[in-house]
């Protein structure tokens, strides 16, 4: 083989890698995408509806002087919009916007790839953003896109912060300011981003005093005008070990899905090497670290906000799903940094960043289990709402005051509702003559007294399978409510699966009966 054949091969095979690795790449965003548009079409937590509330008139107009309000003591501008448009114009869709939700994050991912330099080598850099692909997808964050509230809470206020990064990286300071102003107003994630884009600005020699003084006043005007109280229960005073554990959980979460101690260690860990990293590049002050010393600085003052205003007293938040991105971010940083640092030979460096991916993205697993777990009970938000009983929705944290604004918006679960029980739909029918007893050891109503307008839970397993659906009915069979099934219920053995369920009745019904359905059968259930 004649030496230009081998070039010929060698650059064949390269190509080859290369195209893998970026398949590789969008794996976990197509995975995100498929949970995305398989997720709840209802939005289930209690946030989306207290901002709709806040934001609309009965009519469904907007309330401007509302829209520029705090939420959660933070600015909530962009997805008060977002959240208005949605149910404007999309109906209230919680699936449009989670699949708005990966579409930013992919965003997030590929201004991260465009940061790399393109004298960098082509199979590195298509390494590195499949790296940064499986981190930022992890399922660690499902939160984000299983629930759109969380999601474009968070989404929008990263991906523009990212992009202020990114395009000040680039020499493109003026749209760098825009985007970091954009993402102030969309959440206190963006908050921070001025003092990272300072550091950027600094690093290619421009005048860093302009965002830092921005960021200044940013966060006095912040101080100055938020609501006093810890709206989201977070414990007041000093408690510097409590916070301090909460931001290294932050920055550590990907390492463990459930194990406090194990977060904090690594969360440390990825600190010291974000420090040394950034130290170094600091001293070499070289445009291409620019943007990735920037991102080290925004997701480590990202952390230490969520320990300043989020720690609480029970459990370690820093642990929670969304903040996850946070991790995500700080190894992002630390990936990039090494990359450009030149201190690991090339193919050292392509399997280790496809081993951190692939080992983070795999300790997921067991946290998205749990945000399975905990999300699937909320879905009877859609049946409380489409009933209106306002004790169940109190009972879920829900506004019954927003119903007039979804009614006039034309927002699901007020149109094209369906309870999910085959042909059997609110106001039909069924003979209480096929109605059997449900045989003892089978299944209970736990709620007790089964009550109208409360949230009904039990658990039901007819020859060791839950049911296919739970109906409410009045005396006369007529079908007054539902829910959902196929929900975790404690004490229950695994064998049995997800025999969990939960329902709601229309308020007025005196005396109700809650009904299993499996097949063509229908059980009665006894509290």
């Amino acid at each position: 083989m004649t030496a230009v054949d081998e070039d010929r091969r060698t650059r064949e095979q390269g190509r080859l890698w290369r195209v893998a690795l970026l398949v590789l790449a969008a794996a976990p965003a197509a995975l995100a995408l498929w949970q995305a548009a398989r997720g709840s079409r209802t939005h289930v937590l209690l946030d989306y509806w207290h901002v709709l509330a806040k934001i609309t008139d009965d009519q469904g107009g907007l309330v401007p002087g509302q829209v520029a309000s705090y939420h959660l003591e933070q600015p909530f501008l962009v997805p008060s919009l977002i959240f208005w448009l949605d149910a404007q114009v999309l109906g209230g869709s919680n699936r449009a916007l989670t699949v708005m939700t990966v579409a930013l994050l992919a965003g997030v991912v590929v201004l991260l790839a465009t940061m790399l330099p393109r004298a960098l080598d082509p199979t590195l850099r298509a390494a590195l953003t499949a790296g940064f692909s499986f981190l930022v997808f992890s399922p660690h964050a499902l939160e984000l896109w299983a629930q759109a509230t969380n999601g474009i809470s968070w989404a929008p206020a990263v991906f523009l912060s990212v992009a202020a990064l990114s395009l000040a990286h680039h020499g493109r300071t003026a749209w760098g300011y825009a985007c970091a102003g954009l993402a102030t107003l969309s959440f206190g994630a963006g908050l921070p981003v001025w003092f990272a884009l300072a550091l950027v600005v600094w690093v290619r020699r421009g005048r860093a005093w302009v965002p830092a003084a921005v960021g200044v006043a940013v966060a006095l005007l912040w101080v100055l005008t938020k609501p006093d109280g810890m709206n989201s229960g977070a414990v007041a005073g000093f408690q510097p070990a409590d916070r301090l554990s909460v931001a290294m959980a932050a920055l550590g979460g990907v390492w463990t899905a459930q194990s406090p101690d194990l977060a904090v260690l690594a969360g440390g860990v990825t600190a010291g090497v974000l420090v040394l990293l950034a130290y170094s590049a600091l001293g070499r002050r070289r445009a291409t670290d620019a943007g990735w010393v920037g991102l080290a600085c925004y997701a480590v003052a990202l952390a230490a906000l969520i320990g300043a205003g989020r720690t609480t007293g029970g459990g370690n938040v820093g642990l929670v799903s969304r903040y996850a991105i946070v991790a995500a971010l700080a190894l992002c940083a630390a990936i990039g940094l090494l990359a450009l640092s030149e201190r690991l030979p090339r193919r050292h460096l392509v399997v280790g960043v496809l081993v951190v991916g692939a080992v983070t993205f795999s300790l997921g697993a067991p946290k998205a289990a749990d945000v399975r777990r905990s999300y699937g009970p909320l879905e009877v938000a859609a049946a409380a709402l489409r009933v209106e009983a306002p004790a169940a929705l109190a009972e879920l944290r829900i506004q019954s005051g927003v119903i007039p604004a979804a009614k006039a918006m034309g927002m699901y679960p007020f149109t094209d509702f369906t309870l999910g029980c085959g042909h059997h739909e609110l106001d039909g029918t069924v003979d209480r003559a096929h109605i059997r007893p449900l045989p003892a050891g089978n299944g209970v109503v736990d709620t007790r007294p089964a009550t109208a307008d409360a949230v009904l839970t039990g658990w039901t397993a007819i020859d060791g399978r839950p049911a296919d659906c739970v109906l409410v009915l009045d005396p006369l069979g007529r079908i007054v409510g539902g829910g959902v099934t196929g929900l975790h219920h404690p004490g229950l053995p695994p064998d049995l699966g997800p025999a969990g369920w939960r329902a709601v009745a229309r308020p007025g019904v005196s005396d109700i009966t809650v009904v299993a359905v499996a097949g063509s059968a229908y059980y009665r259930l006894e509290s």
